[in-house]
């Protein structure tokens, strides 16, 4: 899979739509990450959850984690960011290489962070890849 020349700029800044999938005008946080997995090439399901049913997205993200292969060591890129927020793993982002990551969120809108900042480090859960990617690597 060819990583070079793929670009966010366009997304930074957009701002966070509940339920949100044209990178118009908005993208929640799964949007987002099927937004950049299909820049690499990659269709990823879709999920009609409102981010306000933080159970029903961990339910969901625990029920779709057959479908995905936790990364151990290095870290692909695209990979699946899954982040947890008191209890619940209810938040994805994905990793773009160099210690970062891309995603969005109520009020801030899309942004790259760090994944080893204080902010971020002890609630993400892990680094995924759909098994079909995984697969090819």
């Amino acid at each position: 899979m060819n990583t070079m020349n793929i670009t966010f700029t366009d997304l930074i800044g957009l701002p966070f739509v509940d339920g949100g999938r044209d990178p118009t005008t908005g993208l929640d946080c799964w949007g987002l990450s099927t937004e950049i997995f299909r820049r690499y090439g990659v269709e990823l399901p879709d999920y009609k959850i409102s981010c306000e049913e933080a159970s029903l997205i961990h339910s969901e993200v625990n029920e779709q984690k057959q479908f995905w292969r936790r990364c151990e060591g290095e870290i692909p890129i695209p990979a699946l960011v899954v982040i947890r927020f008191a209890v619940y793993c209810d938040h994805t982002g994905v990793y773009i290489g160099n210690g970062r990551f891309i995603h969005t969120r109520k009020g801030v809108g899309v942004n790259i962070d760090r994944v080893d900042s204080l902010a971020w480090a002890k609630r993400i859960e892990g680094f995924y890849v759909p098994e079909v990617m995984a697969l090819l690597q």
